[in-house]
């Protein structure tokens, strides 16, 4: 049984380019944005690849709904603890978490419960934990959030 028709939602698709040392390679989609600061939204993920290194600025509540998710948190650049999170695993983390995620050889979808009332999400970061780009809930909405590799290249240029 499905729980939400993929293929029937409007998804933004991110991948990353040679200047990550790790795959990027997943798709965001709203399922709720309402005007008070919830969001609601669904990531998938392709099998063995990233999302983008980056901080939670909000409280985040996570639902793993398919597949074999990995959350490495980090600390001062270094692993602290790399957790296998399965479908229906559920957790709840405080502003500030700081981690990579990636999917495991099957891909994996996760639901994302998030309140911002001043409209920040989180913060994509390099390995340095220098800030790349601050990422708003109008970033996902209007889609500006997929267009991050193609700003991030004609900042290079």
């Amino acid at each position: 049984m499905e729980l939400f028709d993929t293929e029937k939602m409007k998804w933004g698709h991110l991948l990353g380019d040679d200047s990550f040392d790790y795959p990027i390679d997943y798709w965001v989609s709203v399922l709720s944005n309402r005007d008070d600061g919830h969001i609601d939204l669904l990531f998938q993920w392709e099998p063995n690849s990233y999302c983008h290194f980056h901080r939670h600025m909000v409280e985040t509540t996570t639902t793993i709904l398919q597949g074999e998710h990995h959350v490495v948190e980090m600390k001062d650049g270094k692993e602290i603890e790399h957790k296998v999170r399965l479908a229906g695993d559920y957790s709840h983390k405080p502003a500030g978490d700081l981690h990579m995620e990636y999917a495991g050889p099957e891909g994996s979808l996760v639901l994302f419960n998030m309140y911002s009332p001043d409209g920040k999400l989180f913060e994509i970061i390099d390995r340095e934990e220098n800030l790349l780009m601050p990422v708003s809930i109008n970033d996902i909405v209007s889609g500006d959030l997929a267009k991050f590799e193609k700003r991030q290249q004609a900042s290079a240029g």
